[in-house]
């Protein structure tokens, strides 16, 4: 890890380096999250999930704008690595090798077709999922369930689909008590690889456009979030301009 590629963006170590220097496999269970305009915003007023991504062992891009970042305020791009990237990433390297994934989040409806698509398409790996209640707090009882239920099926990866920020607090909260390689929080890409929803051609993410396509497809959650990104950008110019400390 010492020798991999992190660029500090705006006090968030964003990780900016070839996906296959991310062991699968090791000694403890890491996290991988997402950084994004929204999510700085919602970190501003949320301390736990503010650490929560600055204790994430692999920060990597929600999108196109903390690249964009990066290039205004210290002339370094990042590495192309979002969601939907690192997922069929580690897809295809559990399917070479072989190996069990844990989907925890979403309906059981939902996480059905994810493995009877994962049964389809990945052969050679062995799927397992949990739904959890849909609350804004869960209680102790709650994680103990969703624990048992990893635990019990020992993944090398788990992938966590609860929405920002449950997902990643979740996963940074219970690092230590999983039983898994990797902890990865994906958020919609569950709904797309299922095709419960229209999935983003990957030609938008190619050319770091799919924040377009998502406005389209899914306008309340631009107007949900769209305080919390303009944020972002107010912040970003004005570290610019020398009129705010980072």
């Amino acid at each position: 890890m010492n020798n991999q590629l992190f660029v500090d963006v705006m006090n968030f170590k964003v990780f900016s380096d070839d996906l296959n220097t991310i062991a699968i496999g090791g000694d403890k269970c890491r996290t991988i999250n997402t950084i994004s305009p929204n999510s700085y915003g919602l970190s501003l007023k949320d301390d736990i999930f503010n650490q929560a991504l600055k204790k994430t062992d692999y920060l990597v891009l929600d999108g196109v704008y903390f690249a964009f970042a990066s290039l205004m305020l210290k002339g370094k791009n990042i590495k192309k690595n979002q969601g939907p990237d690192v997922f069929y990433h580690f897809m295809d390297r559990m399917s070479k090798k072989g190996g069990k994934v844990f989907f925890l989040g979403s309906s059981e409806q939902t996480l059905q077709k994810i493995e009877d698509k994962v049964k389809q398409d990945y052969t050679n790996i062995q799927a397992e999922s949990y739904s959890p209640p849909f609350k804004d707090t869960f209680s102790g009882e709650d994680n103990q369930a969703m624990l048992n239920a990893i635990n019990k099926f020992k993944p090398d990866i788990l992938f966590v689909g609860m929405t920002c920020p449950k997902q990643e607090k979740w996963a940074t909260q219970f690092r230590d008590d999983i039983d898994a390689g990797l902890v990865i929080s994906i958020g919609n890409v569950f709904d797309w690889f299922a095709g419960t929803q229209k999935a983003i051609h990957p030609f938008w993410f190619k050319i770091r456009m799919a924040w377009l396509i998502r406005i389209f497809q899914r306008p309340e959650i631009f107007r949900r979030n769209i305080r919390n990104q303009m944020t972002f950008f107010g912040h970003v110019v004005l570290i610019f301009l020398k009129l705010k400390k980072i």
